[in-house]
């Protein structure tokens, strides 16, 4: 990885853990919105951001509630989803995987360590998911490229499609 990439996805796995704290009330349980997840559709315009991502997800879930479980299968779900948000075909699309993937993933995580049935965990944490993806990360996202911050590679068809 070139020291450039290395130092953006450091940035990422910064800005995620620290989003995550600051947000720390609505951040955890069973019931959650995580701001920082807006920061999930990022691989579709940074391969960088995938490890970025990860390692943030891991470091926010050492200071959350549910410990090791959480920092593994919470982790696991973002670097899921981050891997097939790379994959999308076009934005909207990208921010589908980080949603399905945490909605069964931390659904299931929460109703095994909490015992609050399956489907109100995976609606809960489906419903923040695709509000922090589809509500603030996509608007977010379409900000950066209008400001030239992020730029489409390989997806211009599929972010000009999205326009």
């Amino acid at each position: 990885m070139k020291p450039k990439s290395l130092a953006s996805g450091a940035m990422i796995a910064a800005l995620y853990a620290v989003l995550t704290f600051a947000m720390a009330p609505i951040s955890y349980g069973p019931v959650q919105f995580r701001i920082s997840e807006a920061l999930t559709l990022l691989p579709w315009y940074l391969p960088e951001a995938v490890p970025g991502l990860f390692i943030g997800c891991v470091v926010a879930n050492f200071f959350g509630g549910y410990g090791m479980v959480d920092m593994f299968f919470g982790s696991l779900a973002t670097l899921i989803g981050a891997l097939l948000t790379r994959k999308a075909p076009q934005l909207w699309a990208a921010a589908l995987p980080p949603v399905v993937s945490n909605m069964i993933i931390i659904g299931a995580m929460l109703h095994v360590l909490i015992g609050v049935p399956l489907i109100a965990t995976a609606l809960y944490v489906g419903v923040g998911e695709a509000g922090a993806c589809f509500l603030v990360g996509i608007p977010v996202m379409k900000l950066l490229e209008r400001r030239g911050i992020l730029i489409p590679t390989r997806h211009t068809r599929g972010a000009q499609a999205d326009r």
